[in-house]
């Protein structure tokens, strides 16, 4: 069912907000703009209801469904949710919670890492997706019947996986996991996106204080003029060319010209001079304010020893539990563990990580327990004090 008028919207929303959970997914465009363009809101319910919600249309005000995101009692279930939230976000003001994002719960659950809506439908649901649809101009109206019908199927399968992963989650006793996996959805920073924070996304060699102070002024600048334009900040200058100009200070126009990915016509116009200024003022800027970027020491031959024993017990932990290694702790989680940093600064020493995988990673660095070969199974061993070691 396609809705694209009030009359039509609010009852749904009226009979949906009945039940304690709703599936939830959006289609939109960002190709030409700064902040995603919401083009339509899928909603489907546990008795197998579904809409297809046009925001397009003059004859349709959101607040309805505004309001369901907002809910406490309405549990929303997304999958894959962090553009979707973000769209909601700059429309609410808020973060819609509560929520469920079952590509995450599939991770806690072992069923792969970032695995797709299409795979779970297959996997979970034996059902299949057509995805002709899923490149199509979403702005463009009137849809077509197969585009309706692709993205409502976006809902629709939704409501089984999400029980059936709801139950997997409590028969392994993880529940708790996916709750701690969706803090960062459910934090507002996560989509507030800080132009002054903007050039630490920017790849660049040099660790030299004062170039990333341009670097950071540069990116700033292009981002809030992204943001006020509301257009792609690649349309204005991209990474590479903010990363030379900050390389390379340019004095003049004529040292702009040299710069790459900077036009000629925009070196001698305002916008060149609107650089310089920039740069002038960065390079003038105290010392003490410019950012820092710490250069990676290599580890040292013991610890790298060390790495490879915790990698060894990661790959056993990771079988256990039928969960992607990666997932419980990375190279860096590794390393730490290995030089003996604290839990503030190590994912893997925190929550469900620290409860299967911390734990015996710090023991097993200690000597308090060993590694070795039962049955033909790699197994964990409580050392007896007193131990000798070879």
């Amino acid at each position: 069912m396609l809705i694209t008028q009030q009359k039509d919207l609010i009852p749904f929303m009226e009979d949906a907000c009945k039940h304690p959970f709703l599936t939830v997914d959006t289609e939109f465009l960002r190709e030409k703009t700064y902040y995603p363009r919401l083009c339509l809101v899928q909603i489907g319910t546990p008795d197998g209801k579904a809409a297809a919600i046009d925001p397009l249309s003059k004859n349709i005000d959101m607040t309805p469904v505004l309001d369901m995101l907002r809910n406490p009692d309405i549990l929303k279930v997304f999958h894959a949710a962090r553009q979707d939230l973000e769209i909601f976000y700059k429309l609410m003001g808020e973060v819609p919670a509560p929520l469920f994002d079952t590509q995450i719960a599939a991770m806690v659950c072992g069923h792969g890492d970032q695995i797709g809506y299409e795979s779970l439908v297959r996997t979970l649901t034996n059902g299949s997706i057509d995805k002709t649809s899923q490149f199509t101009n979403w702005s463009n109206r009137p849809l077509t019947d197969k585009q309706i019908d692709y993205a409502l199927g976006d809902v629709t399968h939704l409501v089984e996986i999400y029980q059936k992963l709801d139950a997997e989650l409590a028969q392994r006793g993880r529940t708790h996991w996916l709750a701690a996996e969706e803090e960062i959805l459910n934090a507002p920073e996560t989509y507030d996106n800080d132009p002054n924070q903007a050039w630490e996304r920017i790849k660049i060699k040099t660790h030299k204080a004062q170039t990333l102070a341009i670097l950071r002024t540069l990116a700033a600048w292009r981002e809030s003029k992204a943001q006020r334009k509301d257009i792609p900040r690649t349309w204005i200058f991209r990474d590479e060319t903010l990363a030379d100009l900050a390389a390379h200070p340019p004095k003049t126009a004529s040292d702009l010209k040299k710069i790459r990915g900077f036009p000629s016509d925009r070196a001698e116009g305002r916008t060149g001079q609107e650089i310089l200024g920039l740069v002038k003022t960065s390079m003038a800027s105290d010392p003490k304010d410019w950012p820092q970027r710490t250069k990676k020491k290599p580890p040292s031959a013991k610890t790298v020893a060390t790495i490879d024993v915790l990698k060894t017990l990661l790959k056993v932990t990771a079988g256990r539990y039928e969960v992607a290694a990666k997932l419980i702790a990375s190279n860096d989680d590794l390393e730490a563990i290995a030089a003996g940093k604290d839990e503030t600064s190590t994912k893997a020493l925190r929550g469900w990580r620290k409860e299967i995988f911390g734990d015996l990673a710090v023991q097993l660095k200690n000597g308090k327990i060993a590694m070795g070969f039962k049955n033909g199974e790699a197994t964990i061993f409580e050392i007896p004090s007193g131990t000798k070691t070879l």
